[in-house]
């Protein structure tokens, strides 16, 4: 069973404090995959930041996406549906303290597809606990981004090279799911 992952498609990273205009790009691609995995009956689960003052990367990025916060919000091109599942983040790792382990698990989901932000930083980390927890990851590279095209491309082998994460697109996963 697969489940879309959307990590961090909040609007402090999308319009706000860490804006990033490669983020305005990969909305659509993840609104599509979302509206399809919905209609297969995969899962689609959210993880966002959601920080405390004290958190180790305040230290790095100053403060966002603060507990509470507009700029923790869902951005509203990609509001979750009712039965979709929405989790909060610390730090990078969309896994790390947030109980997406035990979701998946409890879900049957042995495969996640990783959309969102930031391929180089969060959807590096999560891609990394997914392998370490054993998990095949997906990542469609139409539905992530990086803050520069130089970081992206180098986000992306690295995720392929030492996390075995299968690079795909958006389009070519639904047609996949089509022939379910």
């Amino acid at each position: 069973m697969e489940a879309v992952v959307v990590i961090d498609m909040l609007e402090d990273f999308v319009g706000g404090k860490l804006a990033s205009r490669e983020a305005v790009k990969i909305i659509e691609p993840i609104r599509k995959l979302s509206i399809a995995a919905r209609a297969k009956k995969k899962p689609v689960i959210y993880v966002g930041d959601a920080h405390l003052p004290s958190d180790p990367e305040i230290t790095i990025w100053g403060e966002h996406a603060m507990k509470g916060s507009p700029g923790a919000s869902i951005i509203k091109e990609l509001a979750p549906s009712p039965s979709d599942i929405v989790l909060e983040k610390r730090t990078y790792s969309g896994f790390r303290e947030t109980g997406l382990d035990l979701v998946l698990r409890s879900l049957k989901v042995d495969t996640i597809i990783l959309v969102g932000l930031h391929t180089h930083l969060c959807i590096r980390h999560t891609a990394a606990d997914a392998f370490f927890l054993n998990y095949h990851t997906i990542v469609p590279v139409d539905g992530v981004c990086a803050f520069s095209p130089q970081e992206q491309e180098s986000g992306l082998e690295y995720l392929h090279k030492f996390y075995a994460v299968e690079l795909s697109t958006v389009s070519s996963i639904i047609e996949n799911w089509k022939k379910e």
